[in-house]
């Protein structure tokens, strides 16, 4: 609003003040946008800080939040060749990001060597068509007592810190009918360890596939395993192992379960 457009008779005075008190309100909004603008900034900081604090939390934690493997809608869209491409384009990048020079002999071909690597051997587990056919054969032996397959090697690896962890599955079942092959026991455990995992989830999806294969509640995982997303970073601890279980119908059975650990000499993982 000009001065010279209010109504009246102002003397020099009054022309003075009024501007005095246009200008302190103005000073007086000036003042309020930049108290809310740095109070917005703390908030946006402090946020940012926390969400950074959580995802460590979760990392260092190794928290999962659900028994599938979280995957995208269209996950099968892309073919094995794509992936690779694209993957060794970003791998590329990080790598160029880091500072490493790729016209290095040694170097130059690790992003398709990555790619490669990902696509067809440590993450192929991610792909339906990947997963081994259960194939049942009738229990002719009439052996109606537990079957323990020990010592399973595998490898997979941390889905927050994208690093291996490794080590060995004891799986058993006792049977309602029908038997499966041994060599199958094996292919389901290296099927899900082959994608970004954590150690808890492996253990429930290799149960939870023995229980609808087999067709019989009677089934025990046991995983034992080490990280080196804790013994390689982190708190760098490189003497613990983590071990995981699932115990299902007739494992839940004190005898029965003490049964199972006496074979592995894990009394003490009950």
């Amino acid at each position: 609003m000009e001065l010279n457009s209010v109504g009246g008779d102002f003397t020099e005075v009054g022309y003075y003040i009024l501007k005095a008190m246009i200008d302190a309100k103005y000073e007086l909004k000036l003042w309020y946008m930049k108290k809310k603008e740095i109070v917005c900034n703390i908030l946006h900081n402090k946020e940012m800080i926390m969400n950074e604090h959580l995802i460590d939390e979760i990392g260092n934690d190794h928290v999962s939040y659900t028994t599938e493997t979280p995957m995208k809608k269209d996950a099968a869209v892309l073919s094995e060749g794509e992936k690779i491409k694209k993957i060794e384009v970003h791998f590329k990048q990080i790598m160029e990001i880091l500072g490493l020079d790729l016209d290095d002999d040694s170097l130059s071909g690790t992003p398709h060597r990555v790619a490669k690597m990902y696509v067809k051997e440590i993450f192929n587990g991610l792909y339906p068509e990947n997963k081994p056919a259960i194939k049942l054969f009738e229990n002719k032996y009439k052996y109606n007592q537990m079957l323990v397959e020990r010592d399973i090697t595998f490898y997979s690896n941390c889905e927050h810190h994208f690093v291996p962890f490794y080590g060995k599955a004891h799986i058993a079942y006792i049977s309602s009918g029908k038997v499966i092959g041994l060599s199958k026991l094996n292919r389901i455990v290296n099927y899900f360890a082959k994608r970004p995992q954590v150690q808890e989830r492996l253990t429930m999806q290799i149960a939870e596939e023995l229980k609808d294969g087999l067709n019989t509640e009677d089934v025990v995982v046991v995983i034992e395993a080490k990280h080196l997303c804790v013994s390689s970073r982190g708190i760098k601890d490189d003497s613990s192992s983590t071990i995981t279980s699932f115990y299902g119908g007739k494992f839940k059975d004190e005898q029965t379960k003490t049964e199972f650990l006496s074979y592995l000499n894990l009394k003490n993982y009950k």
